[in-house]
């Protein structure tokens, strides 16, 4: 009877053995998947970085030579030195970002994309690189006399980016107002600029840099609706990517690199005669 419980105990701890190691092969191949799919591991080896981005003010705008330049160009190429490798600028449009990074058409997202619960169910994002704030930009005729509280009107009609979170802001902060969608920020500017629209909500240092250029047709009020942390949107389930890049978000944080590049394109005007 001993004989016989030894042994059923010799098989069942070989048993538990057998699924232990099977279990850590399996864990192992699941690794080496993961870590052979992820995006730096494709473009380790290709040696190229995608950058996925959208073409607005000051992020990322064309020059009088047509090629790309802006705070999200600076870093992207920034990011593609640091690493060794090329950079491939692929702009986007803003409402089909998400699903071109979701088809690979491009390895990460940095394009001054605010970070929310919405669209981190669809991608993951990384530390935020930097925070912005949304404000407001006014017709100075139209908006002639009024508080920003006056803006919360149904006779006031708003504009902003479609898929923006200013748009969403807007909808917040003045939800009464009537909110109309343009694909790009040019297009509300100009809305507001010929009086079609009473004002738009849209990201600092837009409706500041705008007032400035501008001042005897618009107005930007100095109100900050919403501060937003900025950060690069990947593909969920990549965890190497996701360390490579918060990593390298730390470096530049810390060296005072991403400040200087801020102030430089969100706190003067230095950049705007280059630009078209």
């Amino acid at each position: 009877m001993k004989k016989l419980l030894l042994a059923c105990m010799t098989l069942c701890a070989g048993f538990v053995l057998s699924l232990a190691v099977q279990a850590q092969a399996q864990a192992g191949e699941l690794q080496k998947q993961l870590t052979g799919e992820s995006a730096i591991e494709q473009i380790s080896k290709k040696g190229v970085i995608r950058v996925g981005l959208d073409v607005f003010v000051p992020w990322a705008m064309k020059d009088k030579k047509g090629e790309l330049i802006g705070l999200e160009v600076d870093v992207a190429k920034k990011l593609a030195e640091d690493a060794g490798l090329k950079l491939e600028l692929v702009p986007t449009e803003w409402s089909g970002i998400i699903p071109a990074l979701l088809t690979g058409k491009f390895d990460v997202i940095i394009g001054g994309m605010t970070v929310t619960a919405e669209r981190n169910m669809k991608i993951n994002f990384t530390n935020p690189y930097y925070y912005t704030g949304q404000g407001l930009l006014a017709n100075k005729k139209m908006a002639a006399g009024m508080t920003l509280a006056d803006f919360n009107k149904p006779e006031v009609t708003l504009a902003a980016r479609m898929g923006s979170t200013a748009a969403v802001t807007a909808k917040k902060v003045f939800p009464k107002a009537t909110l109309r969608l343009f694909d790009t920020e040019p297009a509300a500017v100009q809305e507001v600029r010929n009086g079609r629209v009473h004002a738009m909500v849209a990201g600092q240092p837009l409706p500041a840099q705008q007032a400035l250029a501008s001042p005897e047709v618009l107005i930007a009020y100095p109100d900050q609706l919403l501060l937003e942390p900025i950060a690069m949107g990947l593909r969920k389930g990549d965890v190497d990517t996701l360390n490579f890049l918060n990593n390298w978000i730390e470096q530049v944080q810390a060296g005072g690199w991403i400040k200087e590049r801020y102030e430089y394109w969100f706190e003067g005007m230095e950049w705007q005669s280059q630009v078209q």
